[in-house]
């Protein structure tokens, strides 16, 4: 496929180009994403990749890597571009999360962990 540049007043190309679109998260009971998925709720941790809702999610987890959104899913900054709840004044920590957080990292199997709050 070639590269096509939109230009001022032309109409925009129709569809995407192959390279932008993300396979969606495996629905196989033993995908690691499906491991990760569960052992989230069951051990009530968070995830920016769901709380932003990020197309990504699948890719990331079948390839290895996990994601634990620290302090609960609430963030204090409130960037316009992001889909993460914001509040001011979150709720308080949970005093188990970071027993929650070690569980998971030993649990999951995957290659490397992106711990963000």
């Amino acid at each position: 496929d070639e590269l096509v540049r939109p230009k001022v007043g032309a109409e925009m190309p129709l569809g995407r180009p192959d390279w932008f679109k993300v396979p969606a998260p495996s629905q196989l009971s033993d995908s690691r994403y499906n491991t990760v998925k569960e052992s989230l709720s069951e051990l009530k941790l968070n995830t920016v990749c769901e709380e932003a809702q990020c197309p990504n999610i699948g890719e990331c987890w079948n390839g290895g890597t996990g994601t634990i959104m620290l302090l609960g899913d609430t963030c204090t900054r409130g960037c316009m571009f992001c889909a993460v709840n914001t509040d001011s004044k979150p709720p308080p920590p949970d005093p188990f999360e970071p027993f929650q957080t070690a569980q998971a990292v030993v649990e999951w199997g995957v290659d490397y962990i992106v711990l963000t709050s």
